[in-house]
């Protein structure tokens, strides 16, 4: 038999036919869909026809087919099912991948047909294809002579080398940082479904006996807010905030010195004064300084409500604070202070009803969706699982893949990926995947959810919404193909309906009761709201501010020392707060420095959070969960896609631009 991922899939929507494909298959289909995409390309610029929309721009839109669908597919494996097999072909495939995406912006003969294009009496999206197209060039280099554009392309591989290394050390590191308990009395406090799930993880990872805390990608780790031990939650919170920087073979630092460099010098070659500078020219933001002056103003506030939050739990722990005591202490200030015991909520957040009544609900009463699970469907892992989605009318939508569990070939964190973008010209119908990092349930034991799991359920699917509801002519608009400032607003906004009254009676239910979640824990928890925010925003700031000082760095200096860099950067912004460190540190910044996309963006959550929490107060405003709200978000926003300026999409959406006074609300920090 041939290689399965050469010829369009037979399945539903083109879903790749997983069952049937062999690690070496995705490397033949990615290398033949390279040559493929370049024999197109140089038709393209070889043709005796005078360059024109048709044979130009859309020939451009219609190659690549093979390519795209072989890389979906592989991609999707590398970051839900890095097996030894799939992490040794990323380190072969993403330099070629690489280079030839150098060989697609840097072609000379190609930007010279795009900037022949006549676009007088082009509709809007496709006027805005030609000019998407030529500010792609121009990003990338198109401008600079022969040379210059031999160190780019040195430069760019280079940076994929460093980048598939560094996520690959990370990913090994988060499974070297897990803890094995061997005296049960450790876990005191621990939940009954987390002891068995971690007595499972240790005898899925060999151990003959004893309980395994694996680790999630962030700096907080969940069970640091139920282990009574203290020794233990020490252990846990250092063995996290290690990782990346301890010396061995999962040690990133130096990769980071490096990458740092090359982004400083590509930054200079294309005519930018730093990394941060180039990140932000193709987003809404206006200005790299628009986006460091609206950090400035909030980390002061962030800051002293942290302070203020230390304060209670130190009055709360009766000792001196220390960094793993926070999430503990706070636990209980919410139990004691707004009698919210985050613990006992977990019953009634049942993964499955939560997805059935509270996810795809809410996304029925908004949109006229309905979800078919499809059994004779598979995906890329036992774990995952498939739905159908229909619209309104009953028509096929599209293809939604669930894969909510922890494994050690999954990269850590939360995410979502198209397997198959919509486009109206190609005929095609979206596939999208939601991955989470939930920890597998033993047997026959069902998934109970904490609240940031709750949340992060309905953050993830507002992003399979964006894919999902896409309705755009060309394949580089589709779905979520929109500047990264502004990806994340219309997931963040789907969080609103966690809480929504009628979502909530729908889907929170004992698990094994039925019994309802009672109205008054709700009004506890809205009570409770702002509790925490301090912390939360603290660490989400330091984040951004240490991604956007690797970024700031100018061509030729040294950072000097990655673990002083990381410090100095910091104090500086004013965020080296002991007790709440960053998020994410430098040695597990997989957003920055394994791929690259959140690169001098990680800042981007908050500046979509403008957005989401004027979006947010909208949807209230015009009467909540309703199909006209739904419809109008869907049809000014959500199924626009980058087909048009995604700012004129919220002014038509919102009738004017974004207020920032629901965000500082939110946070507490008016």
């Amino acid at each position: 038999m041939g290689n399965p991922l050469r010829s369009p899939s037979l399945l539903p929507y083109g879903l790749p036919p997983f069952a049937g494909l062999r690690e070496e298959d995705y490397a033949e289909a990615v290398r033949a869909g390279l040559a493929e995409h370049l024999a197109e390309i140089e038709a393209i610029t070889g043709s005796d026809e005078a360059a024109d929309f048709e044979n130009t721009a859309v020939a451009m839109e219609r190659a690549g087919t093979l390519l795209n669908r072989a890389v979906s597919a592989f991609m999707t494996l590398v970051s839900s099912h890095g097996t030894d097999g799939i992490r040794a072909l990323e380190t072969e495939l993403m330099p070629e991948l690489s280079a030839h995406e150098d060989a697609v912006y840097l072609n000379r003969a190609l930007h010279e047909r795009f900037a022949a294009i006549p676009t007088d009496g082009l509709d809007e999206e496709s006027a805005r294809l030609v000019s998407e197209w030529l500010a792609a060039f121009r990003r990338a280099g198109i401008a600079l002579d022969d040379a210059g554009q031999a160190r780019l392309r040195a430069i760019n591989a280079e940076l994929s080398r460093l980048g598939t290394e560094y996520g690959q050390r990370v990913a090994k590191g988060i499974n070297e940082a897990a803890i094995l308990v061997v005296d049960e009395s450790q876990l005191a406090g621990m939940p009954e479904d987390d002891r068995a799930a971690a007595a499972e993880a240790a005898r899925a990872a060999g151990h003959e006996s004893g309980w395994l805390l694996t680790f999630v990608q962030p700096t907080g780790q969940p069970h640091l807010a139920v282990l009574e031990d203290r020794g233990l939650r020490r252990r846990i919170f250092e063995a996290s905030v290690a990782r990346g920087s301890s010396g061995g073979a999962t040690d990133v630092l130096g990769l980071v010195t490096d990458m740092a460099r090359l982004r400083a010098e590509k930054a200079a070659l294309l005519g930018f004064a730093d990394f941060a500078e180039l990140a932000v020219d193709d987003q809404t933001a206006p200005s790299i300084a628009a986006v460091r002056d609206m950090l400035a103003q909030l980390a002061p506030a962030a800051v002293r409500n942290a302070g203020a939050e230390a304060e209670v739990l130190a009055r709360a722990a009766g000792h001196e604070l220390e960094p793993w005591d926070w999430d503990f202490y706070s636990a209980k200030v919410r139990r004691e202070k707004f009698a919210v015991d985050e613990q006992a909520l977990r019953p009634y957040l049942e993964l499955d009803r939560v997805l059935k009544d509270g996810v795809f609900y809410a996304a029925g009463q908004l949109f006229g969706l309905t979800f078919r699970e499809r059994d004779d469907l598979v995906g890329y892992h036992e774990d995952v699982r498939v739905w159908e989605v229909l619209d309104a009318d009953g028509e096929g939508l599209g293809l939604f893949l669930g894969d909510y569990f922890a494994r050690p070939t999954k990269r850590g964190g939360a995410w979502m990926n198209s397997l198959v973008e919509q486009s109206r010209l190609l005929g095609l119908r979206p596939v999208v995947v939601n991955n989470l990092n939930v920890p597998k349930p033993a047997p026959g034991e069902p998934a109970l959810l904490t609240l940031d799991e709750l949340r992060t359920v309905f953050h993830e699917f507002g992003h399979a919404l964006h894919g999902l509801l896409s309705d755009v002519a060309y394949p580089r608009f589709s779905g979520t193909n929109v500047p990264r400032d502004f990806v994340e607003y219309p997931s963040q906004v789907n969080e609103m309906w966690m809480f929504a009254p009628e979502v909530v009676r729908n889907y929170a239910r004992h698990h094994a009761t039925g019994e309802p979640l009672a109205a008054e824990v709700l009004d506890r928890l809205d009570a409770a709201r702002l509790w925490g925010e301090g912390f939360a925003t603290t660490e989400y700031l330091g984040a951004a501010l240490l991604d956007l000082a690797w970024h700031s760095l100018r061509a030729g200096e040294d950072p000097g020392d990655p673990a002083a860099f990381e410090a100095k950067a910091l104090a500086d912004a004013g965020v080296a707060v002991p007790l709440v460190p960053p998020r994410y540190r430098t040695g597990y910044f997989q957003h920055i420095f394994a791929g690259g996309w959140y690169a001098a963006g990680y800042w981007s959550y908050i500046w979509s959070e403008v957005l989401d929490a004027d979006t947010v107060e909208w949807f209230r405003e015009n009467g909540g969960l309703t199909r006209a709200n739904g419809d109008a978000f869907r049809r000014q926003l959500l199924s626009r896609g980058n087909s048009r300026d995604p700012l004129a999409s919220f002014r038509a959406l919102r009738g004017r631009d974004a207020d920032v006074g629901p965000l500082l609300a939110r946070r507490g920090l008016g």
